[in-house]
């Protein structure tokens, strides 16, 4: 193996329209959800279509495409790499999140999923 690297690619729908956070710095944060499809039949021959969501996180000029092109239902080929957090809830539980920040970005037709 040459190298370790963090990297995900993943073609999928906008679950959400993207939500834009303006930062007093001038920088921004867009978030968004994407569903990959996965269809396979299961032992007992039937069909199976099943959909995983994934966070993803914009920035800087990424937000801005994403805010003049993507909304819910926008076909997307990303790629990117996993970021994993934790934070501790209103309640006092520690809660764990991983979200893909997103380094590459396109829009596809629908057809080439």
């Amino acid at each position: 193996m040459d190298r370790v690297k963090n990297s995900v690619r993943l073609t999928g729908y906008a679950g959400t329209d993207p939500v834009v956070i303006a930062f007093g710095t001038g920088k921004k944060m867009a978030r968004l959800s994407l569903g990959v499809h996965e269809f396979y039949k299961n032992s007992l021959g039937e069909a199976i279509d099943q959909t995983q969501w994934f966070n993803l996180i914009f920035w800087n000029h990424k937000v801005e495409l994403v805010e003049e092109t993507v909304k819910k239902g926008t076909a997307l080929r990303i790629e990117g790499k996993l970021s994993a957090q934790s934070y501790t809830d209103r309640n006092g539980d520690q809660r764990y999140t991983t979200e893909i920040v997103i380094n590459e970005l396109e829009i596809i037709d629908k057809y080439e999923l």
